[in-house]
């Protein structure tokens, strides 16, 4: 869905799932956004130290590629997790009940097949580059590190997409109104509260916001 959304939990085994895959994808994008500050650092000093002393980092090039991989894919899940992806929604945002949710687990279930396929070919990919010994060109930093990042972060986005097909199964077995583990488009005065509680320390994510 597009717009804003939110994410409610209660004291189920599927919420409770969808909380502990939360924090390892949360540690992931917070990863991928230190990696973002080192690059940012280091792209610094390289500028300073070429235009100051004719001294720029050796394999610049080399770190800021390796480091790209990083950032693009560790924070997939986590934007699965929290609808944050750009999707076409036309004709699914005219859709209610059952038939959403039936439809939205049709699409998850396609994503997860693509995603498992993405997952062996990345596999492969990294595995071919650590056996042959692949390296950048500049100073022969190891390419495996930054290829086996990509399986790993789309394992990571395969087990949302799975607890996502357990979520969207349920809503639409037992016709949820407001389904746990899911992002919900919220509408600006829902979310200006949250926001708002969120900076007052208070729990926005309360069991009774979800209804079975």
């Amino acid at each position: 869905m597009s717009g804003s959304h939110h994410v409610l939990h209660d004291n189920s085994r599927l919420s409770l799932c969808d909380r502990v895959l939360f924090r390892f994808e949360s540690t992931l994008t917070l990863a991928g956004g230190i990696i973002i500050l080192v690059l940012i650092l280091l792209s610094t000093v390289n500028v300073l130290g070429r235009w100051l002393f004719d001294w720029p980092i050796s394999g610049y090039v080399d770190w800021t590629e390796q480091a790209m991989a990083f950032i693009a894919f560790l924070g997939l899940a986590y934007t699965q997790r929290e609808g944050g992806h750009i999707r076409m929604d036309f004709a699914v945002s005219r859709l209610h009940g059952r038939r959403l949710w039936f439809t939205e687990l049709f699409s998850t279930v396609l994503m997860l097949v693509m995603t498992l396929i993405l997952i062996y070919g990345s596999y492969l990919h990294f595995l071919r580059a650590y056996q042959l010994g692949d390296s950048s060109l500049d100073i022969q930093l190891p390419t495996w590190p930054a290829k086996l990042v990509v399986p790993v972060a789309f394992t990571v986005l395969a087990l949302r997409l799975l607890l996502q097909c357990w979520a969207y199964s349920k809503a639409a077995v037992q016709s949820q109104q407001m389904p746990v583990a899911l992002p919900l488009i919220v509408d600006v005065s829902v979310q200006a509260v949250a926001q708002a509680e969120l900076v007052m320390g208070d729990d926005i994510d309360s069991p009774k916001e979800s209804q079975q």
